[in-house]
């Protein structure tokens, strides 16, 4: 599996096709998505990356739950960009429905791209928030953090 990361991460920037380098379902594998965990995605627009949505969805075998949800979930998949309001709010929303060893994927537009969340802003939100990120990957034309709960192991 880490030369399959290895082999996602070295292809080109926004290169989307590049999740799928030795695995139908790159983003997801990339991520640590598996099959039958419950996902929910908050903050989905016309930009977001639907390649990324798919994946997760083709790994779990179902729909990605909306904000409209109750049940309690494994991972939530945050979309967010400069513009969406305060990034600690969102991060608070996005814990209400995670379980107690779930994590966000929080997904912010790259670097020199319209939207992009200075990752400054992001470690400060998530401290506030009661998170901590676990790691930082590029996925596409989105930069992704994972960020889970103080004390949790990941």
């Amino acid at each position: 599996m880490l030369e399959n990361l290895r082999k996602v991460r070295d292809k080109p920037v926004g290169d989307a096709a590049g999740a799928t380098v030795g695995s139908e379902n790159g983003w997801a594998e990339l991520m640590d998505v598996t099959g039958g965990q419950i996902v929910q995605e908050l903050g989905w627009d016309e930009d977001a990356d639907n390649g990324i949505s798919e994946s997760l969805e083709d790994v779990i075998g179902s729909q990605l739950l909306d904000e409209e949800t109750d049940e309690m979930v494994d991972v939530v998949l945050l979309w967010w960009r400069a513009d969406d309001g305060d990034l600690v709010d969102g991060l608070v929303d996005a814990t209400r429905n995670l379980g107690e060893a779930g994590r966000i994927w929080l997904l912010t537009p790259a670097a020199g791209t319209a939207g992009t969340v200075d990752p400054g802003e992001i470690a400060e939100s998530a401290q506030i928030a009661g998170l901590v990120q676990t790691t930082s990957t590029r996925l596409g034309s989105w930069q992704g953090a994972c960020l889970v709960a103080r004390g949790v192991k990941r």
